[in-house]
């Protein structure tokens, strides 16, 4: 097994960071480019969620990036210690958002990018989102489509 963590402010331009630090990770496994890109985006949509609902975009706090890869696997948890989520099974329902201003997907793509996704919260206790993905999986469109 190989493993990074990583800390960060919670500002948004470290959401590009945070893509490219785990498609760097990911590449030391069997990835397609169409994979990688789909992972970015999961990771993309954690990280943004930690830090727009978490923190309320307030750049005075830090998110955790955790990376595993083990054998064919690719794990990943994004950790926040903001507001947490009142109503988990509300907060996955696809368009739903507590920003007018966000389309509500972000649990959607996660959820359809990564072969498992879980997430766990608690009210001013913050949440954690734990993803994970088998390279060399078959298409994952493919397998949506079916």
């Amino acid at each position: 097994m190989n493993k990074a963590v990583l800390e960060f402010s919670s500002r948004s331009s470290n959401v590009a960071f945070a893509r490219v630090a785990v498609a760097a990770f990911a590449s030391q496994l069997d990835f397609t480019l169409s994979d990688l890109e789909e992972i970015k985006v999961a990771v993309s949509e954690a990280v943004t969620n930690a830090i727009i609902h978490g923190y309320d975009s307030n750049p005075d706090h830090t998110v955790r990036l955790e990376i595993k890869v083990a054998e064919e696997f690719l794990e990943i948890e994004v950790i926040d210690g903001g507001r947490g989520i009142k109503d988990i099974s509300k907060a996955l329902e696809p368009v739903y958002s507590t920003d007018p201003e966000r389309m509500g997907l972000g649990f959607a793509f996660m959820q359809s990018f990564m072969e498992k996704f879980a997430l766990s919260s608690s009210p001013d206790q913050g949440t954690r989102v734990k993803m994970s993905r088998r390279a060399g999986a078959p298409d994952r469109k493919a397998m949506r489509e079916q």
